[in-house]
């Protein structure tokens, strides 16, 4: 808005520069005593220059009108052909020819009538009307040039302008869908980890023959809850996709990996703790969440691909060192050993079965969002998954 207002004001002033100047000229000429001022004359050719700067701040709405009758004022007024000349630029950028044509004929016509007009001496009407024809040409023809300039440098600068915004819309969205990928593996790790224990309850229920009443009726009431949270979880999930905004309930991180080791014994699987984390409560809370989802897949494709066995979860790091995950859990199928994201060899945590190998493909991309790095290898009978993960000091 001050661009666009000091634009007008620059408009204005070259407006009023043939009055200037033809003021500056008429004082000279009254201190000189060359030729009398005539006053009237001067009042009428002034007048008619208020005019036309009255008439400038219609020029948008009526172009070809404004400029029509600006150019029409300086058959009467040389001052007037300020605004006639703003008013004819401001024409040429509509780059309308049927109308620029006839105006232009208007603006190199009118001070020439004007000054045949006023000239006595046949001779000298000649010589003047030929010069101002010459002048008059040039002026048109140098505005016209300009006002199709500024029309061009206009539209490059909207047509930038459509090009930033479009990008910004582009960036825009693809942060959007970014974030919502994420979400989505999001929703792959959760519902992974809570079929995952369902087979697993649904499984005990299924082929054992020797649970009581009451272990008959708590499993069924754990399959329930699963089930139930499940659905929250998915439902969470969804809503926030349908949404133009990231995650915006509580997620889960470090502090929570307690209630999920309870959550997976108290479905039947073995999992043997040991935690050496000093300083947790300074790990950053994406670090946390990129951890807690770390070992909840592997616990995950544990229960899928090594049903039954018990699983060494080692946590340990401290600030400046990192933080280190190590998940572990007997191989007994082990052929050979491998390292790497992309051996998979080894049952258990990702190792061979449907989905092994996606498994770890999973756990090595959340380790590369969170800036660490994964590893998997089979030693000593025991398949291994090491993640580490940045924590600065």
């Amino acid at each position: 808005m001050k661009e666009k207002s000091r634009g007008e004001a620059l408009r204005y002033l070259c407006a009023t520069v043939p009055a200037l100047f033809v003021g500056g000229i008429s004082i000279l000429s009254a201190l000189n005593r060359e030729v009398a001022p005539g006053l009237a004359q001067i009042a009428l050719d002034l007048a008619l220059f208020g005019a036309g700067l009255a008439l400038m701040r219609w020029r948008h709405r009526f172009p070809w009108q404004v400029a029509l009758a600006t150019a029409l004022l300086t058959l009467y007024s040389t001052t007037a052909a300020g605004p006639a000349y703003v008013t004819y630029v401001s024409l040429c950028t509509h780059r309308r020819w049927r109308q620029i044509v006839p105006i232009a004929l208007a603006v190199w016509l009118c001070p020439a009538t004007q000054i045949l007009w006023r000239s006595a001496d046949r001779l000298r009407v000649v010589s003047v009307t030929s010069v101002t024809i010459v002048t008059g040409s040039v002026i048109v023809g140098g505005l016209t040039v300009f006002g199709l300039y500024l029309s061009a440098r206009r539209d490059l600068a909207a047509s930038r302008r459509q090009a930033a915004l479009e990008a910004q819309a582009h960036r825009v969205e693809q942060a959007r869908l970014t974030e919502r990928v994420k979400i989505a593996h999001e929703m792959h790790d959760v519902l992974a980890h809570r079929i995952s224990l369902l087979a697993m309850l649904a499984g005990g229920l299924a082929h054992r023959t020797d649970l009581t009443a009451e272990q008959t009726r708590k499993a069924a009431q754990a399959i329930q809850e699963n089930a139930h949270q499940s659905l929250n979880e998915l439902r969470t999930v969804l809503g926030t996709l349908s949404r133009d905004g990231g995650v915006e309930d509580p997620q889960p991180n470090l502090a929570d990996l307690d209630a999920l080791f309870d959550e997976v014994r108290v479905a039947g699987q073995r999992v043997e703790v040991t935690d050496t984390i000093d300083g947790r409560e300074l790990l950053p809370a994406q670090t946390g969440r990129h951890a807690y989802r770390i070992v909840q897949e592997a616990l995950t494709n544990a229960r899928k691909h090594a049903p039954g066995a018990r699983v060494r979860a080692e946590l340990g790091g401290r600030p400046g060192q990192g933080l280190r995950i190590r998940m572990s859990n007997p191989a007994p199928y082990a052929g050979s050993s491998g390292s790497g994201p992309g051996s998979g060899s080894g049952p258990g945590l990702g190792g061979p079965g449907p989905g092994g190998r996606l498994g770890l493909v999973g756990l090595a991309e959340r380790a590369r969002m969170a800036g660490g790095t994964m590893n998997h290898a089979v030693q000593d009978g025991r398949f291994i998954l090491d993640v580490r993960l940045p924590w600065e000091a």
